[in-house]
């Protein structure tokens, strides 16, 4: 299905709870979360109508997020009843790796081929420090396990963050295996780092163009918000995603549901729909879902001084 502005609508992120085993300094308060009742989670039969639902309007690919996934019960089943749905053709998942080592058989055996795994730094120390409590090593192994089993494309998710990690860039890249997929996201006004962006943001055209030998590859990728790029040095695929500064949104073709079942056309905008009265009303599920995309805006507006920051904080979205 096509929004009002030609965008062919095909990609879900689906979120399946706004826990996460992390507290992250730039996603989560210190203290936590005020966790909703289970009562307001979608459960397993809904997710799926859902999906039903937007695959015969079109969505192809399903991305599972969090909070962090893989803290979700069942989780393996839900991703074999919706790899079922005709329609789908693809289904990954984006986690932060801290569970991953003793869940990543499973994953693959349910139909997860690929996966994004976010870390910040390389230094124990400092991951630890952002993380507030993570252990790295584990999710270096979780990491690793992933390769060896097959999955591919592994892709790492690096928030780039004037100051604490834009040091590390060259031993990102020459850490990871080289069939790894290396990408530098630039840090949003969204949530918990809505208050700190502006002295902690870098522009990753400016910083890592300037600072790494990289020759531009528009041919790969997925037509996604990341711009691909070969590091000469290490032969590496390194994407960059300027959120931000040169934003992705002519090109934008996604949906996300969060974990409560509120439908965002736009990761930066306030607007939601909530599908759960519809949810046993297949036709009103059905027009609610076209009347938001037909609703999606043509762009964000945080690269702009007066904008309002976006208070839901990311692991409520999914990313």
């Amino acid at each position: 299905m096509q929004d009002n502005f030609g965008r062919q609508i095909e990609y879900l992120r689906l979120s399946v709870t706004d826990r996460c085993n992390l507290r992250c300094r730039y996603c989560m308060p210190e203290s936590g979360i005020l966790k909703k009742k289970h009562e307001t989670i979608l459960r397993n039969e809904e997710y799926l109508q859902i999906v039903e639902t937007m695959a015969t309007l079109g969505i192809k690919k399903v991305r599972i997020t969090g909070g962090e996934p893989l803290v979700r019960r069942g989780l393996p089943s839900l991703i074999q009843e919706i790899k079922r749905i005709e329609g789908i053709k693809d289904i990954s998942l984006t986690t932060n790796g801290i569970l991953l080592e003793s869940q990543v058989e499973e994953l693959k055996e349910a139909g997860i081929t690929r996966m994004n795994i976010s870390v910040d730094s390389l230094v124990p120390e400092s991951y630890q420090q952002l993380t507030r409590g993570g252990n790295l090593a584990s999710v270096l192994r979780g990491i690793e396990k992933a390769r060896e089993l097959g999955l591919s494309p592994i892709k790492i998710n690096v928030v780039l963050i004037k100051g604490f990690n834009d040091h590390e860039v060259e031993h990102f890249l020459n850490y990871f295996d080289p069939s790894i997929e290396v990408r530098f996201i630039e840090l949003m006004p969204i949530g918990e780092a809505a208050a700190w962006n502006k002295d902690r943001f870098l522009n990753l055209n400016e910083f890592l163009l300037n600072r790494l030998d990289l020759t531009p590859e528009p041919n790969h990728g997925n037509g996604g918000p990341c711009r691909y790029y070969r590091h000469t040095e290490t032969g590496r695929w390194v994407g960059i995603i300027n959120a931000i500064s040169d934003h992705f949104c002519l090109s934008c073709n996604r949906l996300r549901v969060t974990a409560d079942g509120m439908l965002k056309t736009c990761l930066h905008s306030t607007t939601e729909v909530d599908l759960k009265p519809y949810l046993h009303d297949p036709d009103g599920l059905k027009n609610s879902i076209i009347n938001a995309i037909h609703s999606k805006p043509e762009a964000h507006q945080l690269n702009q001084e007066d904008v309002v920051p976006i208070l839901r904080n990311m692991y409520t979205i999914g990313g």
